[in-house]
C-alpha cells in the first residue's frame, strides 16, 4: 500500500476519534458546569480537576486528545462568559411559570453548555450541537426529559443564532 493510500485509509479513523473526543468534551462540560453550580468553584479549577483526574475516555491519539481539551475549555469559557445571555434565552423559550431556576441543575448545565457552543463556536453546525446534547441528556434522563431537552435546544438555537436577514432584492 502506498503512503497516500495509508493516509486516506486512516482519515476515517481519525475523524471518528475526533468526534468521540468532542462528544467526551461535551459530556465532561455538562458535568463540569453542574459541579461549578453545586460547589461555586471557578471554571479554571474545575477544568484543571477534569484534566488531571476525571477524563472519562482514553483517546488513542495525542493530537485528538489535545483537541478534546481545547473544545472542553472553550465550552466552559463560553458558558461562563455568556451565562447571563444563555440563561435569558433559555428563560425566553421555557413556558411561563417554569423559569430556568426550576429546571433540574443537570439540564441547566446542559443548556448552558449547548448555548456556549451556539454563541462561541459558529462553525459547529446547530444540528450537531443539538444531537450531541440530546445524546448527553440520554446519559442522565429518561425519554420524557430527553424530548424536553431536544425541544428547548432547538428553540435555544433559534434564539441565540437567528437566521441572517435575507439579502435585499436588486
Amino acid at each position: 500500500m502506498s503512503d497516500g493510500q495509508a493516509t486516506a485509509a486512516s482519515a476515517p479513523h481519525k475523524l471518528d476519534i475526533s468526534r468521540r473526543a468532542r462528544s467526551a468534551a461535551r459530556l465532561n462540560g455538562v458535568q463540569a458546569l453542574y459541579q461549578m453550580e453545586m460547589t461555586g468553584a471557578t471554571w479554571q479549577s474545575i477544568a484543571e480537576e477534569f484534566r488531571d483526574h476525571r477524563a472519562i475516555q482514553q483517546i488513542d491519539d495525542a493530537e485528538i486528545a489535545k483537541a478534546d481539551r481545547r473544545h472542553f475549555r472553550k465550552l466552559l469559557e463560553g458558558a461562563v462568559a455568556e451565562q447571563a445571555r444563555i440563561d435569558r434565552a433559555v428563560n425566553g423559550v421555557l413556558k411561563d411559570g417554569w423559569p430556568l431556576r426550576r429546571i433540574d441543575p443537570t439540564l441547566r448545565a446542559l443548556f448552558r453548555a449547548a448555548g456556549s457552543e451556539f454563541l462561541t463556536m459558529p462553525k459547529v453546525p446547530p444540528k450537531v450541537v443539538i444531537n450531541e446534547y440530546v445524546e448527553v441528556a440520554k446519559a442522565f434522563f429518561e425519554a420524557e426529559e430527553t424530548r424536553f431537552a431536544n425541544a428547548v435546544l432547538d428553540a435555544l438555537y433559534r434564539e441565540l443564532r437567528p437566521d441572517p436577514p435575507p439579502e435585499p432584492e436588486p
